[in-house]
């Protein structure tokens, strides 16, 4: 097996500057790539700003030299750290020439698996390895160890794997969160499902954000100080959302009395302008594969509305304030205290739909595609460097697919359906203070539909399934027969003569 002691990292942005300084610190020789000279330079300064990393990086804006340094008589090992699509043809297409059997290239972009596992396929018939890895945990991870998910042909994941255990995140036991996921593209689908389930559950914390500054007349301290509780104990213990949360509402700038917080404009853009596409990608994944996941796809729209906010106020001002806020503050003592004790618990069950949700399309893909992906992998890789880590909920979830990896429906473990019930009345009350103070409440609402009609034991549904027959004649099942598998029906009445 070949021991690589160089890597060449294509792109000098945020991620893969800093993935190439941590490199340099496991001892690899690192060279790096970017078509902006400007990239370069800045990675190569930060490097000289540390006294351990001075001159252990070269840069390079041209592609002969940049693969010169890598030497010519081993293989060669690249780690693509660029934009997902067509900027990954473009630089396979640069690099390919310069390729030879036994180079391998791990592509840590947020890229669509099903081009992962093309572009497997046609470098494997030039014998030349190619991993689709998510890389989850932001900048400040890839400086520090991330948490990975390499996907492909396992024999070329076996090769890079000791360096990838290296430099991973570790987690509370020291165990490195990285695990190979399974042949093809895997490795991307699960960190395409990671961040939608990231969206679903900054989509749930925004709404309690957002109630609690209501409850608190905007006290930014306070709140930092209420989610520092959270993470420090109870179900959302260890949560890296809520931990950052804490840290973002206690922000001031240049230490001064104003919060950074207050000046920045309510618009998530990175969805709608095409830079990040994992989110869509999740939301159009659970409606191919039949997987109900409504807290993702509810915060995801969200987020797509919020991007324009020109017409957001255009509209606005149409509909003559009839969507906005009319409680702005909560003025009973005895009220606020209520409301603020239980959303916690709402939280923690908005989270829990959003697991069940990703685990579930996890599940659903890997006996679609055959990749026999071992869900208590995903589970342990996310324990540490990762935005989803929540030491709490994934210590919840990790039994159920330790006893079996391949399980198809989180909700039907009993010890998770127990917490779900156990939160799931916070969670109604928390919506219907929502609602009583018009709060945007996008992703609990639908966590609370989402239990409502998976535990439903009567839907209303049977009025939809008559109308379609009288359009569409697709056949129905009837109540005496059975507790209705996913089957078409065997009855059809003539509800109208053609």
């Amino acid at each position: 097996m070949t021991s690589f002691r160089k890597i060449g990292v294509v792109g000098a942005g945020s991620m893969g500057s800093n993935m190439a300084m941590l490199f340099a610190e496991h001892d690899l020789e690192v060279s790096i790539f970017d078509v902006k000279a400007e990239n370069i330079d800045s990675c190569l300064k930060m490097c000289d700003s540390q006294k351990s990393l001075k001159d252990r990086i070269k840069g390079f804006n041209g592609y002969g030299p940049f693969i010169e340094s890598l030497g010519k008589d081993s293989d060669k090992l690249f780690l693509l750290s660029i934009s997902h699509g067509k900027p990954v043809d473009v630089v396979l297409e640069s690099l390919k020439p310069h390729l030879n059997k036994g180079d391998v290239i791990i592509d840590g972009g947020n890229e669509y698996y099903r081009d992962s596992e093309r572009r497997m396929q046609g470098l494997g018939e030039h014998g030349i390895g190619y991993i689709g890895m998510g890389v989850s945990g932001g900048y400040q991870s890839a400086r520090r160890g991330p948490s990975m998910s390499p996907g492909g042909d396992a024999k070329v994941v076996e090769r890079v794997m000791p360096i990838l255990e290296r430099f991973a995140a570790k987690d509370a036991m020291g165990n490195p969160c990285v695990k190979y996921i399974g042949p093809g593209g895997p490795g991307h689908y699960a960190k395409m499902v990671h961040n939608g389930i990231e969206q679903s559950m900054m989509g749930v914390l925004n709404e309690a954000w957002e109630m609690l500054f209501k409850c608190l007349n905007g006290d930014l301290d306070e709140i930092s100080r209420i989610f520092m509780k959270w993470n420090n104990e109870g179900e959302l213990r260890g949560n890296f959302l809520v931990k950052i949360g804490s840290d973002i509402c206690l922000c001031k700038k240049d230490k001064g009395p104003s919060h950074v917080l207050n000046d920045i404009q309510d618009k998530v853009v990175q969805d709608a302008d095409n830079t990040e596409g994992t989110g869509v990608l999740t939301v159009m994944e659970s409606a191919a594969r039949h997987v109900s996941a409504p807290t993702i796809a509810s915060s995801h729209y969200y987020r797509v509305a919020s991007a324009n906010r020109a017409e957001r106020l255009q509209f606005f001002g149409l509909i003559g304030g009839e969507a906005a806020a009319k409680k702005q503050h909560v003025d009973d003592d005895d009220e606020r205290v209520k409301v603020i004790e239980g959303i916690p618990m709402a939280v923690y069950c908005g989270f829990l739909c959003a697991f069940a949700q990703g685990m579930n399309l996890i599940a659903r893909a890997s006996k679609d595609e055959g990749w026999g992906v071992n869900i208590a992998d995903c589970v342990k890789i996310w324990r540490a460097g990762c935005i989803v880590q929540s030491d709490e909920i994934l210590d919840l979830i990790l039994p159920v697919y330790g006893k079996d990896g391949g399980f198809m429906n989180l909700l039907l473990a009993e010890s998770f359906a127990g917490e779900l019930k156990k939160s799931i009345g916070s969670l109604k009350r928390t919506v219907a203070n929502g609602l009583m103070w018009d709060t945007h409440i996008p992703a609990m609402s639908a966590s609370l539909e989402y239990l409502k009609y998976c535990g439903g034991k009567h839907l209303p549904t049977q009025f939809m399934e008559a109308e379609l027959d009288c359009f569409g004649a697709p056949r129905y099942d009837l109540k005496s027969e059975g507790s209705g598998e996913v089957k078409k029906g065997a009855h059809h009445y003539e509800w109208e003569p053609a």
